[in-house]
């Protein structure tokens, strides 16, 4: 999905709801990153009206700025797959964007029931926006469980879309609801449009040769082609992904395709939708350039291509999959063609143990997992750290501890990054802002590994791995480069004359070691996890050696060159700074936004770099009266800028599994701004 815009972003146009993106496609490799458009669906699109659908009817059309939709159902009514789809073509319409899919933890649970419930929220505007939203404008709700677990969440005229053959005596009953909800008056804030999508998809495809139960499977569609007649989304585009995915079944893609029509017909012919909506492509939110549509994981996969191919080093992956990151070895393992090596595996130690080796074989290597599985990594991390090798270790965190909420969103796992090894093993650490922001973060994590000789943590989490946003494909030449001089001869000279290779001879100005890769004449070397002697890399038991080594592989990390962070404060006058650390940054920038239509003043800075902090982070923090940290955790990162800074660090934090809303954010900014 690409459209073409040039104005400048509006940084001032947040609504009271805000939102962040969803899946599409693949990355590009380097030589040109726009051939990303056989691996992305990287082409033009226009409106319904910009392709000869003309709208012919008489109803009422509205224009609005902005629009938060939420999708929910049973885990197997396709709810994640709705929503995608509407979101791509929301892309393609020149939207701005951003999504939050909700999964069940389950595998599958009951139907029916509210563990099972799935959901996908989506914001677009006509503006730049930031977050999902807070409230959905319009919940599609497919069943009983879907309505009770979303209700709560929507504002007063709110429009509720409902299908009402699920609402039977024993599907109401198994969600707690003794009557109908449809006709007690319980939903009576709310514009309830009552849709029988079953026994509608059903009708629509009596003449398909389909069973019953595979027909029914399609309502999905119907419901999405409703939805996009009342907010006039291009069609063809869906039309075309649903017979490319069911190539092999045609009946089935074609019975898709006709529910999808006839829902859109529903929304055209019927008396209960009087009026649909437009929302004009988001022209004044980006600069000039061509966008598509992206995911956090989709991103970060693209990223770790870009960097092999700026580094000329092969790209290898070692993981074991595991919720929220397995999307990043299902993407990767797609690029052999791109140098891309892959290896699933058969657990998380195996995982980076490969991946170790092929860093020490001269490959950009990575290891990609969540929480539970950098528990498992520590102690190869911690032979990493020893041993002084580039190694990507990529974190998609999710609720804990343990199993924890695997598909529920978390930032809990920074102090683990900071100091889960054993000894003194200082890694450096990357977090990514936003799902599009991954790309750029796994190129600077990687920057960070190669020069420095030292594995990398990068920090994302599942709401910037699963949400997604529109993604300006950048240019090659804008991308840093990334090349490695490995070791090719003999780098010290004995008093006696006698040339030979130090491992451990470092270069004066990063602390980094040569790369030698293996097979070299004359450049072997010791590897292993028992303290090495300076230079040589010799064992040693030596305690002022070791004593030396555990500072100067200290040094290293502390010295390694990173931007200063940047504040925004417009005025210059705040006395509040709002901080924050990867994905809270969309949440915090909307609040603030917020505060600051409101007459307020407050500053706002967010941290790519965790470790080391940035060399003016001290300064910043001094400016101001009051710091206030959010995070999706216990308060993590106020706790080392308060040991770091000894400032006065006030944490507000939430561990539900979502991301933090935007005017909840406000309320307590605005809170901790009038006490100053």
């Amino acid at each position: 999905m690409t459209s073409q815009v040039s104005s400048p972003i509006n940084e001032e146009h947040e609504g009271p709801g805000t939102a962040l993106g969803s899946p599409v496609g693949k990355a590009e490799a380097l030589g040109s990153l726009k051939e990303l458009g056989e691996l992305g669906e990287l082409e033009e699109r226009g409106g319904l009206a910009e392709r000869g659908e003309q709208r012919t009817s008489d109803k009422e059309t509205r224009r609005l700025d902005r629009v938060i939709i939420r999708f929910a159902g049973d885990s197997g009514d396709g709810m994640q797959l709705t929503g995608d789809r509407f979101t791509s073509e929301t892309a393609s319409f020149g939207n701005d964007l951003s999504t939050l899919p909700n999964f069940p933890a389950e595998i599958r649970a009951p139907a029916g029931t509210l563990p099972g419930v799935s959901s996908f929220q989506l914001h677009f505007a006509d503006h730049d926006i930031l977050t999902p939203g807070d409230a959905p404008d319009v919940l599609v709700a497919m069943n009983p469980a879907a309505l009770k677990a979303n209700l709560a969440d929507l504002p007063r005229g709110a429009e509720v879309i409902v299908n009402t053959d699920e609402f039977t005596k024993r599907a109401m009953a198994k969600v707690g609801y003794a009557a109908s909800p449809l006709e007690d008056g319980s939903l009576a804030a709310y514009a309830v449009h009552p849709v029988p999508l079953t026994t509608l998809t059903l009708e629509a495809l009596k003449d398909s040769g389909l069973a019953r139960k595979d027909a029914e499977r399609a309502k999905n569609m119907f419901a999405l082609g409703l939805l996009s007649w009342m907010y006039h989304r291009p069609t063809e585009g869906t039309e075309s992904f649903l017979r490319k995915k069911f190539a092999k079944k045609p009946d089935i893609a074609e019975a898709n395709v006709t529910a999808f029509r006839a829902g859109w017909n529903f929304g055209e012919t019927t008396e209960d939708f009087a009026v649909s909506y437009e929302v004009a492509p988001a022209a004044s939110a980006f600069p000039a350039g061509t966008y598509r549509n992206i995911s956090g994981n989709l991103a970060l996969a693209y990223g770790l291509i870009a960097s092999s191919s700026r580094s000329g080093l092969p790209l290898f992956l070692g993981s074991y999959p595991i919720t929220p990151a397995s999307d990043i070895l299902h993407e990767l393992s797609r690029h052999k063609n791109f140098g891309v090596r892959t290896f699933q595996a058969e657990d998380e130690i195996a995982a980076i143990g490969a991946a170790l080796g092929a860093a020490f074989g001269g490959s950009l290597a990575v290891t990609t997992t969540s929480g539970p599985g950098v528990a498992l990594k520590s102690e190869t991390i911690g032979l990493a750290v020893s041993l002084e090798l580039p190694l990507l270790v990529v974190d998609i965190q999710r609720g804990g501890p343990s199993t924890g909420l695997p598909t529920k969103t978390e930032q809990a796992d920074l102090l683990q990054a900071m100091y889960g090894r054993n000894g003194e093993a200082p890694v450096p650490i990357v977090a990514p802002a936003t799902a599009a922001d991954c790309f750029t973060a796994a190129l600077e994590a990687a920057r960070i590994a190669i020069t420095y000789r030292t594995p990398v943590m990068l920090l994302s989490d599942g709401y910037l791995a699963n949400g997604s946003e529109p993604w300006r494909v950048p240019d090659v030449a804008e991308l840093p480069d990334l090349r490695v001089e490995f070791a090719s001869g003999p780098n010290h000279t004995a008093a006696d004359g006698t040339e030979s290779f130090w491992p451990y001879l470092r270069d004066p100005e990063t602390l980094a070691r040569p790369w030698a890769v293996p097979g070299t004449p004359g450049l072997e070397h010791r590897i292993g996890g028992i303290e090495k002697q300076d230079g040589t890399g010799n064992i040693s038991y030596d305690p002022a050696n070791h004593d030396f080594m555990v500072r100067t592989r200290q040094a290293k990390i502390d010295g390694i060159a990173v931007p200063d962070l940047e504040v925004d404060d417009p005025g210059g006058s705040a006395r509040t700074l709002v901080l924050g650390w990867g994905s809270t940054y969309g949440p915090i920038t909307a609040a603030v936004r917020r505060i600051r239509r409101e007459g307020g003043q407050v500053a706002q800075a967010h941290l790519r770099h965790l470790n080391p902090f940035p060399a003016n982070l001290g300064a910043v923090l001094a400016r101001y009266d009051k710091v206030l940290v959010p995070e999706m955790n216990l308060g993590q990162l106020a706790h080392l800028l308060r040991a770091k800074y000894l400032v006065d660090a006030h944490s507000y934090t939430q561990v539900t599994g979502l991301p933090f809303k935007a005017e909840q954010l406000a309320q307590a900014i605005a809170k901790e701004n009038a006490d100053v």
